[in-house]
């Protein structure tokens, strides 16, 4: 049997047990952020977490709850653009509401910010014990959980001043990494939710 009579038989096979085929598969996601966007979030970085260093005569405790003298805070924002199936456009952002910042952690809401498609938030530098930075790299797994569990259809993380990591949702499958493009300069399109 050629391979062309093995797909009609498959389909036709597919169709008499009144099995569906699998849908087709979709592109992953493609996250295109505004230069000028990725810029004010790194301003933001830069002001929360510029004194990352000053922690040299604390011992590890007193680092990790940042009770004693925090020199950093978390950020959170709110991205605003338009999302289709495959692409997320992120054209601004506004600081979320109720924000709490804490060293490791952030709360807040963007509950009324219009085109919202996502958020952001910053994982500063930490200090080592020999006063080096520590930084996270990567979504975290309460993050990706917390980000799989709403209805937006991105979520970043900044951390370092130009290095942005990111998932969406492809349907209901969520991609970490997905891909970044930073874009200079596009015309505001209308929204689209997905």
């Amino acid at each position: 049997m050629t391979g062309s009579n093995l797909l009609l038989c498959s389909l036709g096979l597919t169709t008499l047990l009144g099995l569906r085929a699998p849908p087709p598969m979709s592109l992953p996601p493609v996250v295109v952020i505004d230069r000028s966007v990725r810029d004010s979030m790194s301003a933001v970085f830069r002001k929360f977490n510029q004194h990352w260093d000053e922690l040299g005569d604390l011992n590890t405790l007193e680092r990790m709850l940042g009770t004693v003298r925090p020199t950093q805070l978390e950020y959170l924002g709110c991205l605003q653009g338009a999302a289709s199936r495959d692409t997320v456009l992120i054209q601004s952002w506004q600081p979320a509401g109720d924000m709490k910042q804490l060293p490791l952690a952030v709360g807040g809401n963007c509950d009324s910010v219009p085109h919202l498609v996502g958020t952001w938030h910053t994982h500063p530098y930490r200090a080592n014990a020999e006063n080096l930075p520590i930084k996270e790299r990567s979504l975290s797994a309460q993050d990706l959980e917390t980000f799989l569990a709403s209805g937006l259809a991105v979520t970043l993380v900044m951390w370092d001043a130009d290095s942005v990591d990111a998932a969406a949702k492809a349907g209901r499958a969520l991609v970490h990494p997905a891909r970044v493009i930073l874009k200079e300069g596009f015309p505001a399109a209308s929204p689209v939710r997905r």
